[in-house]
């Protein structure tokens, strides 16, 4: 037993605005909707009672014998991105780095076999008065457009989905050179639900400064201030998702 369990200690944090979700804290559990699978359920409106809390769910899915799923719950919406293996859907191959967007209502037979791990993010999905809702979208990281963020070569942005009307969230990836910050501290409408991918830094959250690395999941909520700076020998990654393109008078009820 380390002196951190013998002391009961964690680096994970839940805070009125914002979390930091640690390894350490993972507890696994089976997971609504999916078959023979057990996974860890990240962020959800539960994290504050489902009052003023995350207006999204994010989670990892850990395959074994038998892990599938046809769809979501009614009206919600899926990214599914692939950290680690390949999965199976409607009998293509979904390798490391690959996605799906899924959409509301949808049907389809993803499998997820052993020493497959998934990151999830779902939404209820708002509709737009004379909007369709978008068909699927199956991509890569690699065939990703990505652009040095405001000008900056050392921070790269990859976007993984259609930056269009249709689409109430978008989810993306942000490649940083170590040393590489973001310019200034942000503050906006959107909330953010973040998972390291590689490497390591630090995260403004709020008033608070929190050594992150690979593993570590974020919420930040609306108007959370927020920044970050890469730290250590090699670059680092996270996988981000926000809220997009949706009057903020009227939100979706979760």
């Amino acid at each position: 037993m380390t002196s951190k369990m013998l002391f009961g200690e964690t680096r994970t944090r839940v805070e009125r605005d914002h979390a930091l979700i640690g390894l350490d804290s993972h507890v696994p559990s089976p997971l609504v909707g999916w078959e023979n699978t057990q996974g860890v359920v990240l962020i959800s409106p539960a994290m504050r009672g489902g009052s003023g809390g995350p207006r999204f769910a994010q989670y990892l899915v850990r395959g074994s014998e038998g892990s599938r799923t046809t769809g979501a719950a009614p009206g919600v919406q899926r990214l599914v991105y692939v950290l680690a293996g390949t999965s199976t859907m409607d009998g293509k191959p979904l390798a490391t780095d690959s996605f799906a967007w899924l959409p509301p209502d949808s049907k389809y037979d993803l499998s997820v076999p052993q020493d497959c791990e998934l990151l999830v993010f779902e939404k209820l999905y708002q509709p737009l008065e004379g909007v369709a809702v978008p068909r699927q979208v199956v991509g890569t990281l690699a065939g990703a457009p990505t652009a040095p963020f405001l000008g900056d070569p050392d921070a790269m942005l990859a976007t993984l989905l259609p930056i269009e009307p249709g689409f109430d969230m978008a989810v993306n990836v942000f490649n940083y050179k170590s040393g590489a910050a973001l310019p200034f501290v942000e503050t906006h409408v959107m909330e953010h639900g973040l998972y390291m991918r590689s490497g390591m830094g630090v995260y403004r959250l709020a008033e608070r400064w929190y050594p992150v690395q690979t593993g570590d999941t974020i919420w930040m909520g609306s108007y959370c201030p927020q920044w970050f700076v890469a730290m250590g020998k090699q670059p680092a990654s996270y996988i981000y998702y926000k809220d997009i393109h949706r009057d903020p008078l009227f939100p979706p009820i979760s």
